[in-house]
């Protein structure tokens, strides 16, 4: 049986007792129903792992003794950022979810001029409080060890002036290259549109700022359906999979 893991920024060393993060208890105790005694797996979501067993459990918080150290490594040598133009409600936390799974390790929300998804404030720090749960879960789920960094939202115009070297691709439908031509690499950024795509404007604005277009056959993908096997490619031809 698989052990149930769990992100937990504060670990302590062997033979400590470590509260658990309120989310973890809600998910060890509440929906799982562990018990004193459990197995569990924590991880700070810098490196470090451990394993360790429920101590206390109680309706408000639960704590567990740390048992042993775990040594794992379900790290990429890829370092791929997901620079992704933000969609409504499911779809931009499927492609968050699947991004972390296939070992993205920096995640970039823009608004671009399609974008059907007005946020500021308040409403944009509760969704980046969701989208950051997102990740967490995906990271118990996945094995990961470093959990990615989410950005704060920011505007297609200012992405363009912070990412300004380095292999930097746009998926554009309209590119005359594939991934096939581009030349392998260890670190890459992935600029993806929303859901109604990038205009015209964006798309030249991107290419002269060093973005290179690519394109990914004769089908044109939903914006989640993008992000996902594109990350899926780059990995399989630059990363770990396959």
């Amino acid at each position: 049986m698989r052990i149930p893991r769990f992100y937990c920024p504060a670990l302590g060393a062997v033979g400590e007792e470590v509260t658990l993060p309120a989310d973890a208890h809600r998910h060890a105790v509440q929906a799982l129903r562990l018990k004193v005694g459990a197995v569990v797996r924590l991880f700070d979501g810098a490196g470090a792992e451990c394993e360790a067993s429920l101590h206390t459990v109680s309706k408000r918080e639960s704590s567990a003794i740390v048992s042993k150290n775990v040594i794992i490594d379900a790290e990429s040598p890829l370092s791929m950022t997901l620079i992704q133009g933000i969609s409504r409600g499911e779809r931009m936390d499927y492609t968050l979810q699947k991004a972390v799974e296939l070992g993205v390790n920096r995640i970039v929300p823009i608004i671009t001029a399609r974008c059907n998804v007005q946020l500021s404030g308040q409403r944009a720090d509760k969704k980046l409080g969701h989208w950051q749960g997102v990740i967490v879960s995906a990271c118990e789920q996945s094995g990961r060890q470093y959990l990615p960094t989410l950005d704060g939202i920011t505007t297609f115009d200012e992405m363009i002036t912070e990412f300004n070297n380095g292999s930097r691709l746009i998926l554009e439908p309209t590119a005359k290259q594939g991934f096939k031509t581009l030349q392998a690499q260890t670190a890459t950024s992935l600029l993806i549109g929303p859901e109604g795509g990038f205009t015209e404007e964006e798309v030249m604005q991107a290419t002269k700022k060093g973005f290179e277009a690519i394109q990914f056959g004769p089908r044109i993908l939903r914006t989640e359906t993008a992000a996902v096997s594109a990350l899926a490619v780059m990995q399989a031809m630059w990363g770990d999979l396959g």
